[in-house]
């Protein structure tokens, strides 16, 4: 996993409300347990159509959405069912964060675990960010903040846990192996 400390980048801005899982990454594409490729099935029901071409009015579809990092969402993103494959697709396409104002408990969990940054943001701040689709935005994970374009910044919380882990680019499974000196130590006092 690649360590996240500060994120710059122009946003690409989907508004819609109540983004499920299934809308994230359709359920056609969760036979796979490889991560890599499922960037290309990112909200596929929206970016193409029924023949496989892109639709020209999506916004992922749009070259000044091209290069951006950081995805502005609507209330309620990620809602719906469980699956992990729908931080998999957006970190393959290459966002390193999700701003909402609200974003479900279950794929929040399953983005911190993948490398993905899910950031609450009060209404009025993300209402700026909704209201200029493309502009840059700078995310310091350390200071827990999202300097929005007008200058001004604004505070997100996470889980001191999780924000560790991203800032080291590991997952809970390898800070555990990172403690093998002290597991061992431990043990051998046991």
């Amino acid at each position: 996993m690649e360590p996240i400390r500060t994120i710059e980048s122009r946003t690409a801005v989907i508004p819609r409300e109540n983004v499920d899982t299934d809308q994230i990454i359709p359920g056609r594409f969760l036979k796979v347990t490889d991560k890599a490729g499922l960037g290309k099935a990112l909200f596929s029901d929206w970016r193409y159509g029924p023949d496989g071409t892109p639709k020209a009015d999506f916004v992922l579809n749009r070259p000044e959405a091209q290069g951006c990092t950081v995805l502005v969402a609507g209330d309620n993103f990620g809602c719906g069912s469980s699956r992990e494959h729908a931080p998999w697709a957006l970190v393959d396409y290459g966002f390193r964060a999700v701003i909402s104002t609200r974003i479900a408990d279950i794929f929040r969990n399953n983005a911190l675990k993948n490398g993905l940054l899910p950031i609450v943001l009060d209404a009025q701040s993300h209402a700026k960010l909704l209201a200029a689709p493309g502009a840059t935005v700078r995310i310091d994970l350390a200071a827990q903040t999202v300097a929005l374009p007008d200058g001004t910044k604004s505070s997100f919380a996470i889980d001191a846990f999780a924000r560790y882990c991203l800032m080291n680019g590991v997952d809970e499974l390898g800070f555990l192996l990172g403690q093998d000196e002290a597991i061992a130590a431990y043990e051998s006092k046991v």
